[in-house]
């Protein structure tokens, strides 16, 4: 029964968050995004690893929320916009699928060959950008921000899983 309503949740996510997230002003939503980017990203921002990133546009899509934004690197520091720029390189994916990226819960190279995230562009931009994505070390995140991350993901994760799968593994754990 609880792994129906976590399916449920899990299915309907977007559809759910779709107009509260909507309805969020541009501005709090870009406030949010390039603070949570920074705060993962402390590390590979203080040892000048983004560079590569220097002038140039990533544009990050979240298809099913209907959210788009354009974050580059300027001046020794990122940026994001909300209006469209000129991106060199693209990933868009559903929310349930950059939930389970950012919770390491799947690869994105593994997710990239099913289809399910879409790079497109600069095809050498794009690795760097991955490879520093997988570079982050969630263990310097602020303690409630990975569990809560790592909750996320897990939920998530377990509600994407066909139900014989999840049944089984809710069996195992008991």
């Amino acid at each position: 029964m609880l792994n129906k309503i976590r399916r449920q949740l899990v299915q309907n996510a977007a559809s759910i968050l779709r107009s509260p997230v909507q309805l969020l002003p541009h501005r709090l939503q870009k406030r949010a995004l390039l603070e949570g980017l920074q705060l993962v990203f402390k590390e590979a921002l203080e040892d000048g690893d983004f560079e590569f990133l220097e002038d140039k546009w990533l544009k990050v899509e979240i298809k099913d929320l209907n959210l788009c934004w354009y974050i580059s690197y300027q001046n020794e520091q990122l940026v994001v916009a909300d209006e469209p720029q000129s991106e060199d390189v693209s990933f868009s994916g559903t929310l349930n699928d950059m939930v389970l990226i950012a919770g390491r819960k799947e690869d994105p190279d593994t997710l990239f060959f099913q289809r399910r995230l879409q790079i497109e562009g600069d095809t050498e931009l794009g690795l760097e950008i991955k490879n520093l994505m997988d570079s982050v070390d969630l263990t310097q995140l602020p303690k409630p921000m990975q569990v809560a991350l790592n909750q996320l993901a897990q939920f998530v994760h377990l509600g994407v899983q066909p139900e014989t799968v999840t049944s089984r593994s809710h069996a195992y754990s008991n």
